[in-house]
């Protein structure tokens, strides 16, 4: 019994010091400082592909309509301890069907879009999504593997930051993530609008719809950047089967009728 209770003092005190000469071997000053300058990195990033994006489209400042984009992402940010005021949000007048994040907490949603939405709760699915990759760092994660991190660094301090801006905005608006990244992207969403009391179902009807419609160009659009739609909108059903699923609706009919209208005024 005391040869057993030696042993086992002997192998906790053998375990603390392998543990704290781990840690001596951890440079944490250094650790901080890359954290510190991937961070500055992000930022000057973010902020310098909006600049890229401002100078060359056409942003809608209209307050009804960007209040309106605003009332659908608040139950999401509400319920999911996410800050909404962190968020950049900026609407594009674009045809196109599509949203996607920048660095530095911008999320770029497309007019065309919310006109192709027929349910509010699939526009929120998308913006859900697009939250995720935001939330879960996956933007930064994809543009160091497509890009590189040394590359990316160096557009942030560099002189070709233009160059380099338009090159990062391309792999982000008309790419994937890898697939276990859209996966967990996708299934944030839905999570976040269980939360919120909204009904995830639109969401993979939306997936659904534009993977079968044959009459849109296929080159730039939401859904076809991303793979295997028909195959993700039926693991959100999945996810949802069995589960109690609340119908709240944010905006009311004629409001979101409304703000439809308003933005497809702006093309």
């Amino acid at each position: 019994m005391i040869q057993k209770t030696f042993l086992q003092a002997l192998l906790i005190v053998s375990a603390f010091f392998l543990i704290w000469f781990g840690l001596s071997q951890v440079d944490f000053m250094k650790l901080f400082k890359v954290k510190e300058r991937t961070t500055t990195m992000e930022q000057k990033l973010g902020d310098m592909i909006w600049n890229q994006i401002e100078d060359t489209e056409d942003i809608v400042y209209n307050d009804s309509i960007t209040k309106s984009l605003d009332k659908l992402l608040k139950p999401l940010c509400d319920a999911n301890d996410i800050e909404q005021d962190s968020l950049k949000v900026h609407i594009i007048i674009k045809d196109q069907i599509n949203a996607f994040a920048l660095p530095n907490n911008h999320l770029v949603v497309y007019t065309g879009l919310i006109e192709d939405c027929k349910r509010q709760e699939a526009l929120q699915g998308v913006l859900g999504h697009e939250i995720a990759h935001i939330e879960k760092n996956h933007v930064m994660k994809k543009l160091s593997k497509e890009i590189g991190y040394s590359v990316l660094l160096t557009a942030a301090g560099g002189s070709k930051g233009g160059e380099m801006a338009r090159e990062i905005l391309k792999t982000l608006s008309s790419s994937a993530y890898d697939r276990s990244l859209e996966k967990e992207a996708d299934i944030s969403s839905v999570k976040y609008m269980m939360e919120a009391g909204i009904n995830p179902k639109p969401m993979a009807d939306f997936m659904y719809q534009m993977a079968q419609d044959s009459n849109i160009d296929k080159a730039m659009y939401w859904i076809a950047d991303h793979p295997e739609s028909e195959e993700r909108a039926k693991y959100i059903l999945e996810y949802i089967k069995g589960k109690k699923i609340k119908n709240k609706q944010t905006l009311s009919e004629k409001d979101w009728k409304t703000f439809q209208e308003k933005v497809g005024n702006q093309d």
